[in-house]
């Protein structure tokens, strides 16, 4: 194993699971997080949740999980180079998209209006709740009893009211400190995957197109790169070797901009990372800018395309109709669900009955979430 920096999560600094259990040699702590989340059921689900493409529309697009494989390969290079711990990282990159709904950030926007009379809905928070509570496998405790530094890199933001029923995860929250530096290198190694891959399937899709790609500035820099050195090139080389040299151009500035704020900063000790008074994992002010246009240009031209909002919007919905025909009648959920949601109305009232049914159409896969409505809707489907 390499030699961790003194500001790096370590066995020694961290503050353990909330269910104390037998160490897990030869693996470290934060291996066996890793490897719980790769087992957990709502890991293998991610597989068929839309990245912003549905699903069924392709089988070259990304999905859930390979944004968040993709997510881990950049988290545990950086972490490398920086001296911080790879297998944290990993866990944590891995594990925070395990609350998204299907259909993207379309479902939750559709589920987060569905869920307003009682405090909405977040995939965020949802990701923490999946790990706390609802995979049920251990004997011992709910959920999966993750390590605090994993469970704490999942929650990337929170608000006050909600920090304060989160017991130790929503401390930082209330007293303004900063998460371990793996939490916020897994959160930027997050922003440089997305964003590119977007742009990559946006391509692949026909609704981008890379002349349309050069209103960017990045991709515009090292697009002319590309056509100066190669001649020839299929579009499938020139938007592969343009997407390579952005996504290495962002890793080596985080790399060399985080490097520098450490060294101004010398927090010795983990404990002084989360009394700094901001993140010490940042791009360059002149990649920040960059990274701020390509975002603005993505939300413009894909996000926003008429063809992916006819989608999104059939899809949301999907969401509202599923969400409010198991509020109305839970008895339309499976057993198991109905029994969930009997016992948490009873302890909770309303609330506890919206949550969840929240917590089940949240943890459908795009294709499920079809099934069910059409099962639900189609007096053709009698069973």
């Amino acid at each position: 194993m390499m030699q961790l920096a003194a500001y790096a999560v370590r066995p020694d600094n961290g503050r353990g699971r909330r269910h104390e259990e037998p160490a897990a040699y030869p693996r470290t702590e934060y291996q066996r997080d890793r490897d719980r989340i790769i087992h957990s059921s709502a890991f293998r689900r991610l597989e068929y949740k839309t990245q912003v493409f549905v699903n069924h529309e392709g089988d070259l697009y990304r999905t859930r999980l390979t944004h968040s494989l993709e997510v881990a390969q950049i988290a545990r290079t950086l972490a490398r180079a920086l001296g911080l711990n790879e297998d944290l990282c990993e866990a944590i990159s891995l594990a925070h998209d395990l609350g998204h709904t299907p259909f993207g950030h379309a479902g939750q926007d559709a589920l987060n209006g569905c869920m307003k009379p009682w405090g909405g809905f977040e995939h965020n928070a949802q990701s923490l709740r999946v790990v706390d509570v609802l995979e049920d496998k251990y004997a011992g405790f709910a959920g999966l009893n993750l390590t605090f530094e994993t469970r704490e890199g999942i929650l990337k933001h929170c608000s006050a009211a909600r920090a304060r029923t989160l017991g130790d995860i929503g401390e930082r929250f209330l007293k303004r400190q900063q998460p371990s530096l793996e939490a916020q290198l897994a959160n930027l190694a997050d922003e440089i995957a997305y964003h590119n891959h977007d742009m990559d399937d946006g391509v692949r899709a026909g609704l981008l197109t890379l002349p349309q790609l050069r209103a960017v500035p990045l991709f515009a820099h090292h697009h002319d790169e590309v056509m100066a050195r190669y001649s020839q090139l299929t579009p499938r080389q020139e938007r592969h070797e343009t997407i390579r040299r952005i996504i290495n151009t962002l890793v080596v500035d985080l790399n060399a901009h985080s490097r520098a704020r450490l060294d101004a900063a010398g927090p010795e000790s983990l404990d002084a990372v989360r009394e700094h008074g901001e993140p010490l994992i940042a791009f360059s002010p002149e990649i920040c800018a960059q990274t701020q246009a390509m975002r603005q240009f993505l939300h413009a031209n894909l996000y926003r395309h008429p063809q992916v909002h006819r989608v999104m919007s059939k899809a949301q919905r999907v969401v509202r109709e599923l969400f409010e025909a198991f509020i109305a009648d839970p008895r339309l959920l499976p057993a198991s669900d109905f029994a969930t949601v009997e016992a948490a109305e009873a302890a909770e009232g309303p609330s506890g009955r919206a949550r969840c049914v929240a917590d089940y159409i949240a943890g459908m896969t795009d294709r499920y979430a079809l099934d069910e409505h059409e099962r639900l809707f189609d007096l053709r489907r009698l069973r």
